[in-house]
């Protein structure tokens, strides 16, 4: 079978590999469909650690780093209960970098890690799901604070996550969204998403945005793009919630002003329930995430799409390793 390998910056390869076998509670998943995550695709090709200080090895597990699959199970190995051959599913959870990954045409995972997904959706509009697991996941600390139904909330950052977060923030009842981003295309996808409002960051109407505990500030923020402006901006912004969502990579402070009343969450657990909250969204046509998939392209092209989403020409890429 076909598989990708990161054999070191820049370098990339197809190669040919032994089919794996299931073993005792796992699934063969034939990958018909792998979406890009793009900071780890970029980071990892192009030589970067994805986290501060954390060394990248090479050459690279083959058909890491992807991890967002969608596929149907070709095998069951033992004591596999409840999933069946030809059944179409999903990755929800990425067992770490050091196990074979799914740029691959086949691939091994534990049968707890997948979760079933309507056949009647293209492998490509389904194979996001680990991401939207990650963003509920946020979305269902917010819920349990009560900081979303009713609420005014702040999308900072409208690449792949932000984009899932705007619509299952309309999916749960935000009274309005607000997203906003440097790319003009993201904040037009944004609205057609869902979001109510969207602004560029140096945008007049950024700069008049109220102030924490004005009217018409945020009751609620998600930070999805990782940036200190950008998340000092939402804390400057918004009286309640600050949820912290993208890696951080810069110290970002907490200065005198937030104090009273404002709070900070970080990085949430990854859990099923997540993944089967996502996946009724899907299911039910609420969450949308073909509209993330910018093309599909086979597995040869993979360094010709990470330099389409390193240029910010795309959003996402399907590598489909069966072809069309």
């Amino acid at each position: 079978m076909k598989a990708l390998q990161i054999l070191g910056p820049k370098q990339c390869t197809v190669r040919e590999v032994s089919e794996p076998v299931p073993g005792p509670g796992q699934v063969l998943l034939k990958v018909l469909a792998v979406t890009t995550c793009p900071h780890w695709d970029m980071h990892i090709l192009g030589g970067e650690p994805m986290f501060p200080g954390v060394p990248i090895q090479y050459p690279y597990t083959p058909g890491q780093p992807g991890h967002e699959a969608c596929g149907e199970i070709a095998a069951l190995g033992e004591g596999v209960a409840g999933l069946n051959v030809g059944q179409r599913v999903c990755a929800w959870r990425d067992p770490g970098h050091d196990v074979p990954g799914c740029y691959a045409q086949y691939v091994i995972k534990d049968a707890d890690d997948v979760i079933p997904v309507p056949g009647t959706l293209a492998p490509e509009d389904c194979a996001a799901l680990e991401l939207a697991m990650c963003v509920t996941a946020h979305l269902q600390f917010a819920l349990r604070l009560d900081a979303v139904a009713g609420k005014r909330v702040g999308v900072f950052g409208l690449g792949p996550a932000g984009l899932v977060c705007v619509q299952l923030l309309k999916d749960a009842g935000a009274a309005e969204v607000v997203g906003f981003d440097l790319l003009p295309t993201r904040r037009e996808l944004a609205l057609r998403l869902g979001a109510d409002r969207v602004m560029a960051p140096r945008d007049p109407e950024a700069a008049a945005f109220p102030l924490r505990y004005r009217p018409g500030a945020l009751d609620t923020a998600f930070d999805c793009a990782g940036a200190a402006p950008a998340v000092h901006y939402a804390m400057d912004h918004t009286n309640g919630l600050c949820v912290l969502f993208a890696v951080q990579r810069a110290p970002y402070t907490f200065a005198p002003e937030h104090w009273g009343g404002l709070v900070l969450a970080g990085a949430q657990p990854h859990t099923r329930a997540a993944a089967e909250y996502a996946a009724a969204r899907l299911a039910a046509g609420t969450l949308d995430l073909g509209a993330l998939v910018t093309r599909t392209m086979p597995l040869e092209d993979y360094a010709e799409g990470v330099a389409l989403l390193r240029r910010q020409e795309a959003l996402k890429i399907a590598f489909l390793p069966h072809g069309n």
